[in-house]
Formats: structure tokens, sequence, C-alpha cells
């Protein structure tokens, strides 16, 4: 299926390579560094390019292109869903997958490849299972390596590839056994002039965090299923059990993993925060800039990392803002600002205000403004979506229903 995979970084380097059936040249790439030059951001690159004899997929994660060459047709999804899976392996073995890390752990990245991919098809994903088969890098396991010129394959085959269950290792014991689930949501919204909103979606997901001794058996219903749309599910979940009773029934993997992913279009979801900009233009080159953000006064929690990002047409040459909260930062060259203001304090509002620099001689532009805002809410779910019961079942475990909800709202608990 996957033929090869090369690593670039925002310059346009390769500097990661590697080959499962034949080595193909770099010069494949040529048709992916034209579509990025043509296009004008790294997330505008098209996912999947045709080459002559070749399909060129990619995706664009912490300002590294992963590009996957294949040479037949296979569904596109899957292999950007494999390109995902490779950056989440990276991102828990290093903490962090950027170039630095890869190159730094550069022997352990070829380890993991080599076992994530068997002669180009997908083979061991999940990271449970690669942990026993690849051992995460460590000083003292390096300095052990150095010495005896060992490697951190591990020596002993991983039991869950010996069983139905691939995605969980057997023989797992702890002392105390606990589930976590943690609902995470983001809204993307065009609201107009007026404060109505023209356009709604919610994408969310599910993560969890299972530390359960043996074989559990989960089964998790919602108050409110119809609500999630196109809903993607871990391999885990028993897809007939939720075709039939929309119930999520799973044998959940050993760790972190992703359980569901979804996105909502229907409904009226209430935008938590407002904008009231005011821009006015004037003769002589100049122009005035006011603008405040605000919570909604019914909604009651507090909003945090606020980040408003302003483009500016390209008459303005400059601004001189000065901000009531937070810090702001204008790029002349892209006619962007962008305004940092963290949390938002209901008795301080934060405000922006100054003048603007404007082209001598050209047309006065429109004074209409079209901001993005970006923001994050704790115990709030946007979608309304809630939880009706969670059972659990096992030789371990006596049947347990119900929820214990913690401190942020959409994350639970389960404690046996």
């Amino acid at each position: 299926m996957i033929n090869s995979l090369f690593v670039i970084n925002n310059v346009g380097d390769i500097f990661i390579e590697k080959h499962w059936k034949s080595v193909i040249g770099r010069s494949v790439c040529d048709h992916f560094f034209e579509a990025l030059n043509k296009a004008n951001s790294p997330d505008d690159v098209p996912a999947v390019i045709a080459a002559p004899h070749h399909y060129l997929i990619s995706i664009y994660r912490n300002s590294l292109f992963f590009l996957a060459v294949v040479q037949s047709e296979v569904p596109p999804l899957f292999v950007i869903e494999f390109l995902h899976r490779v950056v989440d392996t990276f991102t828990e073995y290093f903490n962090s997958c950027t170039e630095t890390s890869i190159k730094e752990n550069v022997v352990i990245v070829f380890e993991l490849l080599e076992e994530m991919l068997d002669n180009g098809f997908p083979l061991a994903t999940e990271p449970n299972i690669l942990r026993e088969l690849i051992n995460p890098p460590s000083i003292v396991r390096q300095v052990m390596n150095t010495v005896t010129g060992g490697s951190h394959v591990g020596t002993h085959l991983p039991t869950g590839q010996l069983s139905n269950v691939p995605w969980r290792r057997t023989g797992v014991k702890y002392s105390h056994n606990e589930i976590y689930f943690d609902v995470i949501e983001e809204i993307d919204c065009i609201i107009d002039k007026h404060g109505s909103t023209v356009f709604t979606e919610i994408q969310g997901v599910i993560d969890s965090c299972c530390k359960l001794s043996g074989m559990p058996d989960l089964s998790l219903s919602f108050v409110n299923s119809r609500l999630l749309e196109d809903p993607s599910f871990h391999p885990c979940v028993r897809l007939k059990r939720w075709e039939g009773e929309k119930v999520l029934s799973f044998v959940p993997p050993d760790g972190n993993y992703r359980l569901l992913s979804y996105h909502i279009t229907s409904g009226t979801v209430a935008i938590p925060v407002y904008a009231k900009p005011q821009i006015s233009y004037h003769e002589g080159g100049s122009g005035r800039f006011d603008l405040t953000v605000g919570p909604k006064q019914t909604m009651g929690k507090v909003v945090e990392d606020v980040v408003v990002t302003v483009p500016f047409p390209k008459q303005v040459l400059n601004v001189n803002l000065t901000p009531s909260v937070g810090t702001c930062s204008f790029d002349p060259v892209k006619k962007e600002l962008v305004w940092e203001i963290g949390k938002i304090l209901p008795q301080r509002l934060p405000n922006l205000r100054g003048n603007m620099s404007l082209q001598t001689g050209a047309p006065p532009p429109d004074e209409s403004c079209t901001m993005s805002i970006k923001f994050k809410i704790s115990q709030l779910a946007a979608s309304g979506l809630k939880v009706s019961r969670l059972d659990i079942y096992g030789e371990k475990y006596k049947p347990f229903k119900g929820v214990k909800y913690l401190t942020k709202a959409g994350k639970f608990q389960i404690r046996v």
C-alpha cells in the first residue's frame, strides 16, 4: 500500500525518508513542492496529489509535512489516518513531534516505522503494543545501548499480538483501577456584523486514559446520541451494537487512546463571546481602530486563552494600537494583527484601540472588519452531549453503573 514516507520541514528540506518496498527517488516530491509553491499557506496544500506514476498523500502538523507515496489506488483517508497515527506515536514517545525531536531519536523513529508497517501495510499502531516492541527512549537506556551496542527493540513478542484483542496487552495489573474520559469540543462558526450566526459546526473527540487490570468490558451510552454525526471509532468499539442500540461497547486499550471523534452541524449553539469593532478611515492617510471583546453575560464561565486575529486591507501600512489587556503584534507584510488576550475578566473587558497609517493617494478601504477569535472554556459542553450510563464488566469487577464527574464538565472518571 504505502511505498515510501518522506518527512519535510517548512523550509522544504527532506530530512527523513523511509522505504518499505523499493526505493523511490526524492524527485517524486517535485509535484508536491509545486503544489506547495502555489498554495497561499501550508494548510492549503491538497491532501492528495496525483503524479504520473504515484499518488502523494500528505498531512501538515507541527510545521512538518508527512508525505506518503503510493503506487496503487487506496482509500486516501486510510493513509491520512495512518499518518496522523505516526505523528501521535512520535509525540507519545518523544513528548513532541518536531524536526529536532525526530533527529535526536532517528534510530527509534526508523524502528517504529518498521514495526508500524509490514511491507507497506499497517501492522502495529497501538501505543501500548509498540511500547512492548520498541522501548521508549531514556538516558539510562541510551547509555547502555551505546556501551553494549544494543537497540531499543524488545526481546519478547507483545502479548496483545497473540490474542483476539490486539490493541490491549494481557496481564495488565494496577493497584487502583480507574478510567478517565475527556470530552473535547471545538466550535467553528461565522457571525455577521449584526451578531447573527451564519454557520456553526462542532468538532468533538472523546479521549480516554485506561488504568484497569485484566480484560474489562465497558458499555457507554449517551442521553442524546442522535447529535453525533459521522462518528469515527477506535477499532475496539463494536460497530454492530452502536448501529443497533447507539451504545459504545468496547474492551479499552491500556493507556491513552482516542475512543471517538464526531462532528455536529444540527441545532443551535450559543456563542460564548462577542466582539464589537469600530473602524473608521479618514482623508490624509489615517484611520482609527477600536475593538472590545467580552463574554456573554448568560454564560457564567471563564473564557481563557483568547487570541484575536484581524486581517487588514492592503492600504494599511502600519498600526499603533494599545491593548488594555494582553499583548498585540502587527505583521506589515501579511497585514495581520494578532492580539493575545489570555483570560477575560468580566469586570475588566479587553479593549484595543489606536491609529492606523494608510497609503497616501489610495482609495479608502471598506470599513467592514473580518476577524477570527480563538478561545478555550472549561466546564462547558457546547453541543450539550451528556453521558447517561457507563457499565463495566469483567472477572475482577462488580457490575458498575453511573458516572462520577470531575471538576471539568465533559470530563468524568470511573474508579472501581
